[in-house]
C-alpha cells in the first residue's frame, strides 16, 4: 500500500480539485471497509447513504434485467469513486458492485459529499464535468455494443486495458471470460471465438496465469481491428 492516510485520496479523479484541508476532512469523516474477492460492496436499488471510494483492488458493476439477464457495466480499479450518480439522485444504487479482487474502501457519508458540492463552485463544476464525460463514454460504449461486431469490441477493450493496466504488455482478466462476455454484451462462446481469431492472426498470445490475463502482441494491428467497423469508417 501507498501512503496510509488522507493523501491517498489525491489519486481519486473526483477529488482532483479539493485542497488539502478538504481531503483531510473527507478522510476523517469516512469509514474504512475491506472486502474479500466475490463479496458485494453494494446491491442494486439499496439506499446510497455513502460514497464508496475504492483505494485498492478491482470491482465490477452489474445489473439484472427483469428477464434475469446480467448486464455488466464495466470494471473499475482503485483509486476511484464508485456509483457517484446514486449519491446525487437519491434513487438508490444503480448497480450491484462486486469485488473481483480484495478491495480496500473508504465510505464517505452522503451528507459530507453533497456538502462539498454546496460549498465550492469549483468542486461542483469539476464533479459535473467528470460525470458528463463518463456518461458520454458510457453512451458511446452502449452504442458500440449494439452495432459493432464482437471482435471489434474485444479489440477496443484490450487496447483500453493495455493503456490502463498492461504496462508489461498484458491485460488483466480478473472476472474470466464470463465477465468479459457480459461486459461486451455477447455469449461466452462468441467471445471465445473472437479471442481465438485474434490469437490465430497473431494479435494476442495464449491466455496466461490460469486465464487471468491476456498478452497483447501487436497493439497497432489490434487498433486497426478495433476501428475497422466503427461508425467513422463505414
Amino acid at each position: 500500500m501507498s501512503a496510509p492516510d488522507w493523501r491517498r485520496l489525491r489519486g481519486v479523479p473526483l477529488f482532483a480539485t479539493l485542497p488539502e484541508a478538504g481531503l483531510r476532512r473527507l478522510w476523517e469523516t469516512s469509514v474504512p471497509r475491506h472486502y474479500a474477492r466475490g463479496e458485494t460492496l453494494r446491491s442494486q436499488g439499496t439506499p446510497a447513504d455513502h460514497l464508496l471510494v475504492l483505494l485498492d483492488g478491482t470491482a465490477s458493476a452489474s445489473a439484472t434485467t427483469t428477464a434475469g439477464r446480467v448486464v455488466r457495466f464495466g470494471t473499475w480499479a482503485g483509486p476511484c469513486a464508485l456509483d457517484k450518480v446514486a449519491l446525487l439522485d437519491g434513487a438508490g444504487h444503480t448497480a450491484t458492485v462486486t469485488a473481483l479482487t480484495p478491495c480496500a474502501v473508504r465510505a464517505v457519508p452522503r451528507g459530507r459529499f453533497t456538502a462539498l458540492l454546496d460549498d465550492s463552485a469549483t468542486v461542483r463544476a469539476h464533479v459535473f464535468r467528470l460525470l458528463a464525460t463518463q456518461a458520454r463514454a458510457q453512451q458511446e460504449r452502449l452504442t458500440d455494443t449494439a452495432t459493432l461486431p464482437c471482435e471489434a469490441r474485444l479489440a477496443a477493450w484490450l487496447l483500453d486495458g493495455l493503456g490502463r493496466d498492461g504496462t508489461d504488455g498484458h491485460v488483466p482478466l480478473p472476472g474470466g471470460q464470463r465477465e468479459l462476455a457480459d461486459l461486451l454484451g455477447v455469449t461466452r462462446v462468441t467471445v471465445n471465438r473472437a479471442l481465438s481469431r485474434l490469437r490465430r492472426d497473431g494479435l494476442i498470445g495464449p491466455t496466461e496465469n490460469g486465464g487471468g490475463r491476456i498478452r497483447v502482441l501487436a497493439p497497432e494491428l489490434l487498433a486497426l481491428r478495433a476501428t475497422q467497423y466503427t461508425r467513422h469508417s463505414r
